[in-house]
């Protein structure tokens, strides 16, 4: 049988370590109200009033990352309809891949023309004494 302190006692220690871990698994930055260190030494020294202050003013406000929330997979948008991206006429597809090359040729011209001045401003510059 359980008695009350012994119970009490149970729950506080689930606290405890239940905060210990969750302020060490808690980013540096995602932090409120006051530093990481001084959390965890909050929790450690005062274990009752440090864990229902860390619960109720240290710990990150926010959805938790890692739980899909009413049915999203987590999976974007673009995966659920493969064909969504793909072009709707051979025209469309010709027209972006037309603009594609020109776009490409463009930057190649660009990094030449970076590259000629680099050379001649090489060539312009005195020796190294």
């Amino acid at each position: 049988m359980i008695f009350a302190g012994e119970g009490l006692f149970l729950i506080e220690l689930c606290l405890l370590v239940y905060c210990v871990l969750n302020v060490i698994t808690t980013p540096e930055g995602a932090c409120r109200n006051l530093p990481k260190p001084a959390w965890l030494l909050l929790v450690i020294v005062l274990p009752l009033a440090g864990g229902i202050a860390w619960l109720v003013a240290g710990r990150p406000v926010g959805p938790a990352a890692s739980l899909p929330h009413h049915g999203n997979t987590g999976i974007p948008p673009e995966y659920d309809r493969p064909g969504r991206a793909a072009a709707q006429s051979p025209e469309e597809d010709a027209a972006f891949l037309a603009h594609l090359k020109a776009r490409a040729e463009d930057q190649r011209e660009r990094a030449s023309e970076q590259a000629r001045r680099l050379r001649e401003a090489e060539d312009e510059a005195p020796p190294p004494t």
